[in-house]
């Protein structure tokens, strides 16, 4: 395995039990609250923009921001195509210059959401073995990146089935997998979504699935340290962040603008947003239990 890689930090996560972040970004000003936190630790970076975060930002634009970050700071950054759509979706982001795609076909029957995640790995992998490829089985049930109100039920059949992920793996070739264990896309409205994750079927599934296949977490924000450091423990290396992220930032800019109603300039009144992003960030590497970069 090529050292320095995406495939090998997260093999060094598996094995010595932490878990990479991966934060999601619409603008400027998160990415470099995030970058800024990784270079303030000398810790790797893993970024990702939704299918909607691709189109605000561009996907040339955004490729090449990261290009500059990792050159500037001599830091390994990775940018993942986060929940891709389509098979012709992640392809485009594969051609756009993206380190990592995520095919998230899991709204699909396991025929089609199979045959469209192989079709992904395959095409990547003939033009570019080093990119990775993430799948997905089982759904979370919110579908947006917001504050939930009331009662949120998981279904029981939205679950990740084990004996199933077993053969989605093996079929897609896949590098990252991701599971529905108990998350939901969102933060509740109390501050943390009350349902315990599944442990068991964390450790069932990291048992079951190749080594080298690494397993995620998506919709990390909303879930309590006790379980995020468990998840860890039972097998879970890449942790999705964003609900949390934008939370921060879209506040602390709502208070800058309330506290400087006359300011015009945005440098300015974005800098407590930045901030407010960067600390998130501090926090969750350490959480994590993310090492510093060997030199």
């Amino acid at each position: 395995m090529k050292e320095g890689t995406l495939a090998s930090y997260l093999q060094k996560a598996r094995k010595e039990k932490w878990a990479l972040p991966h934060f999601n970004v619409s603008d400027l000003t998160q990415l470099r609250g995030i970058m800024e936190a990784a270079k303030e630790l000398q810790v790797p970076v893993m970024v990702g923009t939704a299918e909607n975060e691709r189109k605000f930002l561009g996907m040339k634009q955004v490729v090449a921001l990261v290009k500059s970050f990792r050159e500037e700071y001599g830091l390994p950054v990775f940018l993942n195509a986060d929940h891709c759509k389509s098979v012709e979706s992640a392809i485009e982001a594969f051609e756009a210059g993206y380190d990592s795609v995520h095919i998230d076909l899991s709204a699909e029957s396991l025929e089609k959401n199979t045959e469209g995640t192989k079709q992904v790995a395959e095409y990547v992998k003939s033009k570019n073995p080093h990119v990775q490829v993430e799948g997905e089985l089982g759904y979370l049930v919110t579908d947006s990146s917001t504050i939930h109100k009331g009662l949120i039920e998981i279904p029981e059949e939205s679950f990740t089935r084990a004996e199933e992920a077993v053969v989605f793996c093996k079929e897609t070739g896949i590098d990252r997998f991701s599971p529905a264990v108990g998350t939901i896309h969102g933060i509740a409205e109390n501050g943390f979504f009350k349902e315990r994750l599944r442990m068991e079927l964390i450790q069932n599934l990291r048992k079951e699935i190749s080594e080298d296949i690494t397993i995620v977490l998506h919709g990390g924000s909303g879930v309590s340290e006790g379980d995020m450091k468990e998840a860890i423990e039972k097998g879970v290396s890449n942790i999705h962040i964003s609900t949390e992220l934008r939370l921060v930032f879209s506040n602390a800019l709502r208070m800058s603008l309330i506290d400087n109603p006359e300011e015009i300039v945005p440098y300015r009144y974005l800098q407590k947003a930045k901030q407010a992003v960067k600390e998130a960030v501090l926090l969750r590497y350490q959480m994590f239990g993310v090492p510093k970069i060997s030199t």
